[in-house]
């Protein structure tokens, strides 16, 4: 599919862990017109039979849901020969591959990729990854960068991206000292500046948090879409500016789960945990759903937690399901043990 073929208005982002099928296709539902996967490790995918049969398998188990595509595989590394054998293996089942240039993760550090390769002395190799890419692949190529330093080198930058072979670029405005949202507000001023400057897409990733901030975003930049990340976690239902029912949400998605299996069940506990804490962290027995959720073994447990035990502790009926009764490992007794837990324990932390 030629760039110019995909809609690059509302862009869900690449997330670890967190950018399974399922998930891709509830947030296609809900307005996202393209989908990027997690990143990929280019030196599993070609070591790895296992790793690469899953991806695959994640990228092309839903070809029979119109929803499904267009769908950019992401990349990591930093050497252009093995991303390029990488990327071979996996072009036949996406519509473009996307450079990671903005990971600010440890692991990266010490691979020395994603968002540490933006210093100046890496300018040329990244610019022999991005034009080896754009030569040897039969899908679009794009990138995906934080800010460099200092801030003004970052036009000098996205050029010599362009100029390389990108289809267009992704400008998630914070440095890479600054990890998550509550370190503080992205500079989009500079998606702005790239905008000015670029003939390619810019995409504009950052300050983002509800519905009207979407529009926000674009009357200030200019850009020619936005990529929105952690925001579609609590939100699948953004970019079409509703919120839903947390409830008919996760079973939506854990619907999803079942039509498409092989998401882990740490990824959708993580998914459902997202979608309740979005609107009922305060409510006072939000402390019990968490301890349930990390006991449950299945789709089935979650679900079943979800339509017997959240509903009545709202106040509501139970929802018709396959289940006649909830399982009995989520029982209140056993949920009422909460002392000591939290994200870690539970394996929930995002």
């Amino acid at each position: 599919m030629p760039s110019s073929k995909i809609d690059l208005g509302f862009v869900a982002a690449p997330m670890v862990n967190q950018s399974d099928l399922p998930f891709r296709l509830l947030v296609r539902r809900y307005s996202a017109t393209v989908v990027y996967t997690q990143m990929y490790i280019p030196e599993k995918l070609l070591a790895d039979r296992d790793y690469l049969e899953y991806h695959i398998r994640d990228l092309t188990q839903g070809n029979d849901d119109d929803l499904s595509r267009p769908v950019v595989a992401q990349l990591c590394g930093n050497d252009p020969e093995v991303i390029v054998r990488a990327g071979r293996k996996l072009q036949g089942y996406c519509d473009a591959i996307d450079l990671n240039l903005g990971c600010p993760q440890d692991v990266a550090r010490a691979g020395h990729y994603g968002g540490y390769l933006l210093g100046e002395k890496d300018w040329p190799l990244v610019q022999q990854i991005v034009s080896a890419m754009s030569h040897s692949f039969t899908v679009p190529v794009s990138a995906k960068f934080r800010l460099c330093q200092p801030t003004s080198n970052t036009l000098d930058f996205a050029q010599k991206l362009e100029a390389s072979g990108a289809s267009w670029v992704t400008l998630h405005a914070r440095t890479v000292s600054a990890r998550r949202r509550r370190h503080g507000a992205a500079d989009l001023h500079e998606v702005k500046r790239l905008k000015e400057h670029l003939q390619i897409p810019v995409i504009s990733n950052g300050n983002v948090r509800q519905f009207h901030d979407l529009q926000d975003n674009l009357t200030l930049t200019g850009a020619d879409g936005l990529m929105v990340g952690e925001t579609l976690l609590d939100n699948p239902c953004l970019f079409a500016g509703t919120v839903p029912d947390p409830v008919d949400i996760s079973l939506e998605y854990l619907n999803l789960c079942n039509d498409y299996p092989g998401t882990a069940i740490s990824t959708i506990q993580t998914h459902i945990r997202h979608f309740v804490e979005f609107q009922c962290d305060r409510r006072p027995w939000f402390r019990k759903f968490r301890v349930a959720l990390g006991m449950a073994k299945s789709v089935d447990d979650i679900e079943s937690l979800l339509a017997f035990k959240v509903e009545r502790w709202r106040g509501r009926p139970p929802r018709n399901t396959h289940h006649d009764n909830p399982p009995g490992e989520l029982t209140d007794e056993d949920t009422d043990h909460e002392n000591g837990v939290d994200d870690e324990d539970l394996g929930l932390d995002f």
